[in-house]
């Protein structure tokens, strides 16, 4: 599994291909594994090798994974110029709010919707979700759907103008947070320290909106992968994919004890008790 070329397209062969229609949407959901259901978020510029690695690193580790097209060819690798146009046409996108703080992507609500039909379809008592840099905080909104319990943000990025802005809109974190507080449950995120679209204000935000139901981890820039393909080396250019391009998947790694902590939390919150 993990002996695949990052460097070439991904066919994503093991994953079952689902067009799922929801809220009168259709979107493509790529489906593995068993057991509980975990959704997963393809960050910029798209479910990329690396992304499909981490989504069968959380299906190995015995998840049912939901992983939905939302934007970019799937399994795709892109030059340069087609990474940043696929990241434009995002940012225009009446599905996305890549600016302004205060208000919640529209495609969180069929992102609900499908949480929904994952606890449907799969055992436990509930959802697990990560998003990842534009769909970083897609999860935390994802919490207004009863079935998700493991909420984590991977260097959630949006809104791109304010860094101490939060994508969700005001009662929404409101909500989520007396939902945190009656359910007992927590919020994992992390970011590199030097992470220019994720940055330490964003993270001040989060703490306190939340308070202690938010668990943040900051990484050092020395922990994360140097050799990263052409869009993050050119556009992003500072640490950034915690679990995907910038993870170092080696023994007493920072990034590796980041995506382990990651599944430990889901299976704590999603495997069913002896």
């Amino acid at each position: 599994m993990n002996s695949r070329d990052l460097d070439q397209y991904d066919p994503l062969e093991d994953f079952a291909p689902r067009k799922i229609t929801l809220d009168g949407l259709t979107k493509m959901v790529h489906v593995a594994g068993e057991g509980p259901a975990v959704v997963v978020m393809a960050e910029m510029p798209g479910i990329s090798p690396h992304v499909a690695r981490f989504a069968r690193w959380v299906r190995d580790a015995g998840f049912t994974v939901y992983m939905p097209s939302l934007f970019g060819r799937d399994g795709g690798l892109p030059d340069l110029d087609t990474a940043q146009a696929i990241f434009k046409r995002a940012c225009i996108s009446a599905e996305f709010h890549a600016l302004g703080a205060g208000r919640s992507s529209p495609v969180t609500r069929w992102l609900r919707a499908l949480a929904r039909l994952a606890h449907e379809e799969c055992p436990g008592p509930g959802v697990g979700a990560i998003g990842m840099c534009f769909t970083g905080n897609f999860a935390l909104s994802m919490m207004l759907e009863p079935s998700l319990l493991a909420p984590v943000l991977s260097q959630p990025s949006l809104p791109l103008d304010v860094p101490a802005g939060l994508e969700i809109a005001a009662d929404e974190l409101a909500a989520v947070k007396r939902r945190l507080d009656t359910e007992d449950l927590t919020v994992l995120a992390y970011r590199f320290a030097g992470d220019r679209f994720c940055r330490a204000e964003r993270f001040a935000a989060y703490q306190a909106a939340l308070g202690d139901r938010f668990i943040g981890r900051v990484l050092p820039d020395s922990a994360a992968n140097p050799d990263v393909p052409e869009f993050f080396a050119k556009a992003v250019q500072t640490p950034h994919s915690v679990v995907t391009v910038h993870l170092i998947d080696e023994a007493g790694q920072p990034t590796t004890a980041a995506r382990d902590e990651i599944l430990a939390f889901f299976a704590g919150r999603l495997r069913p008790k002896d």
